[in-house]
């Protein structure tokens, strides 16, 4: 696997994301790029849950989550952002971070960005579902960011810098050590197959709006129908019956 950059559709994505406003590398550009893409695009792992895996090639990328108007989860979402900053002129790196949430010394699972805009690096991270960022935070020591009714900030821990959601510790990463294609698809084969991946036993949906984040998490449907109707209005995700038939059972094992 290569990155792929210049075969992203950039127009395409843009229209997916809604976004229409500047497009010079600044970092008001990335907030706002950044911002319309958590707010577009959902957070989800069906394909996973029903055995199909994730690929991480530009062309599945986009015909999923651009043409295909689903969603994905950090590798599928935090790829596709880092191609579409690539072509709007931005210098990134892509990373692989250990997910914390009360643990540690968990494998480095996780794809987060760091990103360079108007003398500053900054933490981007489209595709970390639960509490995680809507706008980029910098990459500095006592950063601290609040958007809307959620609160942000980063910290270190030895050599590993931590993001922290409120009070949460959500991830570690160190932006010293480097990470290649390969390595991507080595944690993305382990998140999407591993029977001890919780995205493999658990169903994870998010939209994210201004103020909210709706997640299928204790609603209860009647049937497949209700379901595929649920996940079209409040999520935004349009499913096949045959595929809301199959995915009813794994939502409350």
């Amino acid at each position: 696997m290569t990155w792929d950059t210049e075969k992203l559709d950039l127009d395409a994505y843009l229209s997916r994301i809604g976004y229409d406003g500047p497009l010079a590398p600044t970092a008001r550009t990335l907030r706002e790029v950044h911002l319309a893409h958590v707010r577009a695009i959902p957070f989800e792992n069906v394909d996973v849950v029903l055995g199909r895996g994730a690929l991480l090639d530009l062309g599945a990328l986009q015909d999923k989550l651009v043409t295909g108007g689903r969603g994905g989860y950090c590798h599928e979402h935090n790829l596709l952002f880092a191609a579409a900053l690539e072509r709007l002129g931005f210098t990134l790196t892509r990373h692989l971070a250990r997910i914390r949430l009360g643990r540690r010394h968990l494998p480095r699972s996780h794809a987060t960005l760091t990103v360079e805009a108007d003398g500053r690096t900054w933490l981007a991270d489209v595709g970390f579902g639960g509490e995680g960022l809507v706008e980029p935070i910098p990459f500095e020591e006592g950063a601290e960011l609040t958007s809307g009714p959620w609160r942000w900030s980063l910290g270190r821990d030895g050599d590993f810098w931590v993001l922290h959601a409120g009070d949460t510790e959500l991830y570690a990463l160190r932006p010293d050590e480097p990470h290649f294609p390969s390595d991507f698809e080595v944690a993305n084969f382990y998140v999407a197959n591993s029977p001890r991946s919780p995205f493999v036993r658990h169903v994870a949906v998010q939209r994210t709006t201004a103020g909210e984040r709706i997640r299928l998490e204790d609603v209860t449907f009647a049937d497949a129908g209700e379901l595929a109707e649920w996940l079209g209005r409040e999520i935004g995700i349009q499913l096949t019956d045959q595929d809301a038939q199959a995915l009813l059972p794994h939502l409350h094992p």
